[in-house]
């Protein structure tokens, strides 16, 4: 799921500005921009409070820390960092054919040159900002991801509705194949007899019972309603539910594959292709929930 969250908060010595993005993965993966300065004291940090509310996908966070107004706290300019950076925006400059336009303001926007010497060692002075900022920004990115949820979670509700139906289609159907094809067989058998009639009824009465065992999907309907009420239990939750739906959508799969291969019925065929390619769309939505 997709979402962005800002965040800002500051104290007698920092002042941190947190935004963070992300979108659609079926994993967790996340990366923290800090200034080097911070990083190796704070980012496991971050990614930790991070991680504890995000279960899945791809998430960006870029962090800004500076000392606040009248902390008595300098930031020099890392004058060797600033040479490199500008010797590469403007190499790449030349080679985009762009024209040469960085001035002196643009250093100020360029957070990486800015860090206290001491930085590194104070991380924990300035931990308890960057938290406030960051709990800020997750709330404002979880706040989007539960928007878009919500419609999600309604769409595919609607989707399992329609795959419900063709399920229940199909079960009231499958009783009719036995009868049909005992029916198309008496008929065959009383025109190879050439109207003598069935010599042995006890072995016609056989052939249908076996052939009713082989495309019996009782078992694979019932599987399937056990589907439905797990899904809807999952959907209602207030846990991610994402990973389990996928799964889920599995077993969906696997029950309508063998109801096909069992059923023997053309109408039935054909509801069980409606159903793959519903699910399917199901399936594809269901990457996009947490």
């Amino acid at each position: 799921m997709t979402g962005f969250g800002r965040g800002s908060a500051t104290d007698a010595k920092w002042g941190a500005v947190v935004e963070i993005s992300a979108v659609n993965r079926k994993q967790f993966d996340c990366s923290v921009t800090m200034p080097r300065a911070f990083a190796a004291a704070l980012e496991a940090r971050a990614l930790d409070v991070v991680r504890a509310a995000v279960a899945r996908g791809a998430v960006r966070v870029g962090v800004t820390l500076r000392p606040a107004a009248g902390a008595g706290a300098s930031a020099p300019l890392d004058l060797e960092l600033a040479r490199r950076r500008v010797e590469e925006l403007r190499g790449a400059a030349a080679v985009l054919g762009l024209p040469d336009d960085l001035a002196a303001s643009a250093l100020m926007r360029m957070d990486e040159l800015f860090a206290p010497a001491d930085a590194g060692d104070d991380g924990d002075a300035a931990w308890p900002v960057l938290e406030a900022a960051l709990k800020q920004a997750l709330g404002g990115l979880l706040e989007m991801r539960r928007r878009e949820g919500a419609a999600i979670a309604a769409d595919i509700r609607g989707r399992l509705v329609q795959l419900a139906e063709l399920a229940r289609d199909i079960r009231g159907r499958a009783p009719e194949v036995p009868k049909r094809y005992a029916e198309a067989l008496r008929k065959r058998l009383a025109e190879l007899g050439a109207g003598t009639g069935v010599a042995d009824p006890d072995a016609l009465a056989r052939e249908v019972a076996l052939f009713a065992d082989r495309c019996d999907i009782s078992e694979e309907m019932t599987r399937l309603a056990s589907h439905f009420e797990q899904a809807e239990t999952l959907l209602a939750s207030e846990a991610p539910c994402g990973r389990a739906l996928d799964f889920l959508c599995q077993e969906f799969f696997r029950e309508i594959n063998t109801t096909g291969s069992k059923a023997n019925d053309l109408d039935i065929t054909r509801a069980v292709i409606a159903f793959k390619t519903l699910l399917e769309a199901v399936r594809e939505q269901v990457q996009n929930i947490e």
